[in-house]
């Protein structure tokens, strides 16, 4: 059965009105229902229509988990702009990269973030900036770039301050009864098999589809038939947390979170609101047990976090394969998708049997941003997704094995070889970089680094910090080795054999 309506402000409204005084989000400091949710938004939503943001523009929304998140994500939803999270982890140099990727017009974020000068990073990122005023910004390292808006007082003239004036509510209500299931919603980035990070496009008929399972999903694996209340560890930037911030839209589902991935603060938090569950990923779940006061938490509301597997994903499986779990591509979901598993030479292979995933439907992505869709999808519109995968008779759920491509899942999240390397080798005293993923107990995969000098040593301490300042912390290799050119094994073709170096590292 489809789920109605297919867009996120008639989604909303559908909330407010059928349980609109529930908790809908909850930090350790503020707390939000839905009928908050609909009015803080509409008011935003209002100013940005007044401001001359409208059906189609690209918003960046740099803030962590927590109500304003919400209430911008929403506000920028219910005009039918293009929500373009962005991730707090983000080094200046990463920022730069995805805003210029994205084409993103206006960018919007709080003065703070996690201890971050939110003007500091942004003059970082942006060098030519600085010396600019609000309305004229001309930004090289972002052509697109218009405005900034930080919500918070700064000193900074580059810093649009959004008039208070909007435009009349009957105007709002006008533009979202304009907003169709077929309007692109959200740009999310993940790591793909390019240097550069890939924007996956969804519309609101798919990211409403796809996530209309996720409340009977919450409830299976944290075995809760009740009212539900999710810690959601994972960020609302990456499409896990954007999941769970639309698809407690569907259901009275009340969504715990927390600006940094603090365990005594989750801990705290799950306690205080009585949290049936945890959604996140199994490392986190392993520092909460690990904690000091773990055992003498009162977790009687959420017996699974205590009792049940480290990773959700392996909630009652037959054969010690995980469920497979969101991707981006599909906007966290597979209810609404075709699917295909295949041998090497594309024919579908029988269930029990081991093969790659292929999708293709109203549940899959528009495209990759920048993308020709023959890049992206096949002549007969499959995705392939690199995903090895199996069924068993009788068992609607997918089992993942691995993957097809050298993508790199660390923590749950997706790192590029390449982009890691590109990073590495642009500094003078680093001849070549392999990046490759190592299989680790609580990671999944480690990011390690094979690094042939350019001449005499490299400091590889000194090269992990420099690295840092180009990339997200779970992209900094964990592991480096240093090799010659000569022991980097390559295939007859002439390319080079990451297998080979994987089992050369280990």
């Amino acid at each position: 059965m489809m789920p109605s309506p297919l867009t996120i402000p008639a989604l909303l409204a559908r909330s407010v009105r059928d349980f609109g005084d529930r908790d809908y989000v909850v930090s350790p400091t503020e707390r939000l229902s839905y009928a908050d949710a609909e009015r803080l938004s509409a008011v935003v939503a209002r100013r940005l229509l007044f401001n001359g943001v409208g059906k189609g523009t690209r918003v960046g929304l740099f803030f962590p988990n927590g109500v304003e998140w919400i209430v911008w994500w929403l506000a920028v939803s219910r005009i039918g702009a293009l929500a373009v999270p962005l991730s707090t982890m983000y080094p200046p140099a990463e920022l730069a990269k995805v805003v210029r990727l994205a084409d993103v017009a206006l960018v919007v974020g709080p003065v703070e973030v996690l201890g971050i000068d939110v003007a500091e990073r942004f003059e970082s990122a942006f060098p030519t900036l600085v010396g600019q005023r609000a309305g004229r910004l001309a930004v090289i390292e972002a052509p697109y770039l218009r405005s900034i808006v930080l919500t918070g007082g700064t000193d900074r003239a580059w810093v649009t301050r959004l008039s208070e004036e909007q435009v009349p509510g009957d105007v709002l209500s006008a533009v979202e009864a304009e907003v169709s299931p077929a309007d692109l919603a959200v740009m999310v980035h993940t790591s793909g098999s390019t240097a550069d990070p890939k924007g996956v496009l969804h519309t609101h008929g798919t990211l409403v589809r796809q996530t209309s399972g996720w409340p009977v999903a919450v409830r299976a694996v944290t075995g809760n038939t009740g009212a539900v209340r999710i810690l959601c560890a994972m960020p609302f930037f990456w499409i896990g947390g954007l999941l769970a911030a639309t698809g407690a839209l569907h259901e009275p589902v009340t969504v715990l979170v927390l600006p940094r991935l603090d365990a005594e603060a989750a801990l705290d938090l799950i306690e205080r609101e009585r949290a049936t569950g945890l959604v996140g990923w199994p490392a986190f779940t392993q520092r909460l047990r690990e904690h000091p006061s773990f055992a003498d938490r009162d977790l009687r509301s959420a017996p699974m976090l205590r009792d049940g597997p480290l990773d959700i994903a392996m909630t009652d499986v037959p054969d010690g394969y995980p469920v497979h779990r969101t991707m981006s591509e599909t906007a966290g979901g597979f209810a609404y998708t075709e699917m295909r598993i295949v041998d090497e030479e594309g024919r579908a292979v029988p269930d029990g049997t081991v093969g790659e995933l292929l999708v293709r439907g109203v549940g899959v992505m528009a495209g990759y941003n920048k993308r020709e869709r023959a890049e992206t999808f096949d002549a007969d519109g499959w995705y392939h997704t690199g995903d090895r995968v199996y069924r068993r008779q009788g068992d609607p759920r997918l089992f993942y094995v691995g993957r097809t491509s050298e993508l790199i899942k660390a923590a749950g999240a997706n790192v590029s070889p390449l982009e890691v390397e590109a990073v590495v080798e642009q500094f003078p005293d680093v001849a070549q970089c392999v990046v490759v993923g190592i299989d680790d107990p609580d990671r999944g995969e480690q990011v390690c680094a094979a690094v042939v000098p350019a001449a005499g040593d490299v400091d590889l301490t000194d090269l992990a910090a420099r690295v840092r300042t180009q990339l997200s912390s779970y992209k900094v290799p964990t592991r480096w080795v240093i090799v010659t050119a000569d022991q980097l094994p390559v295939l007859p073709s002439g390319k080079l054999n990451r297998k080979a170096v994987k089992e050369l590292i280990v």
